[in-house]
């Protein structure tokens, strides 16, 4: 979201006529099989998204909210391998270079802060829950979503979902969302993104769709 949201004013600038926007994440490589909490969540993923200049009004782009909160810190991220904790022989032995959340916490901030900042992003933009059309959430995992959806207001089939067929890929999510239901989507269709990660960082983007996807 905050590499779309960069690529977006950098072609507003007039700098820039064609930006492709890639995520993708390995999650494998950070997963501990031994950790039944964690690793039937996660998978491996990769998509992109390219964004270019129009000169047609009310499309692309409106409106976005990011926050970084660090107080997240202790409940969802990887122990070992950074410059706080350098790799060893100790991170090793004790299996501290994998993803570590506790999920409860997890849970209960992702909804807040999701469900959070995408009414801030509605409201500010007079718009309600009837004006939206999809909301393209992080795959982060079922519950999660629907928790998000509920609390925003919007129908359950104009959240959409496809952690069924990949699980939670982290920065991947957002773009194969995209690919799966892009011919369902059309040209003025009002789209809400909106994610959470370690730290916490979390946010919301409102964007007015382009093209009829069919």
């Amino acid at each position: 979201m905050y590499a779309f949201d960069v690529a977006c004013n950098m072609i507003q600038s007039g700098r820039h006529k064609r930006i492709i926007v890639i995520g993708a994440d390995k999650m494998s490589a950070i997963t501990d099989y031994k950790d039944r909490a964690t690793c039937p969540l996660f998978g491996d993923g990769a998509g992109a998204v390219m964004v270019e200049g129009t000169t047609e009004e009310n499309v692309g782009l409106v409106d976005s909210l990011h926050v970084a909160d660090g107080m997240g810190l202790p409940f969802l991220h990887v122990k070992a391998g950074g410059s706080v904790c350098p790799s060893s022989q100790f991170t090793v032995d004790h299996r501290l270079h994998y993803t570590y959340q506790e999920g409860r916490t997890v849970y209960r901030y992702a909804v807040s802060a999701m469900g959070d900042d995408c009414t801030k992003l509605i409201e500010r933009n007079g718009l309600t829950p009837n004006d939206i059309d999809y909301v393209v959430p992080h795959q982060a995992n079922l519950r999660i979503i629907e928790a998000v959806g509920k609390r925003i207001g919007v129908q359950p089939e104009q959240v959409l979902v496809n952690i069924q067929r990949y699980g939670n890929t982290s920065a991947a999510c957002m773009p194969l969302v995209l690919w799966d239901f892009e011919k369902q989507l059309k040209k003025g269709d009002n789209l809400i993104f909106t994610g959470f990660g370690a730290g916490f960082v979390h946010g919301a983007s409102y964007y007015k769709w382009a093209y009829d996807g069919a």
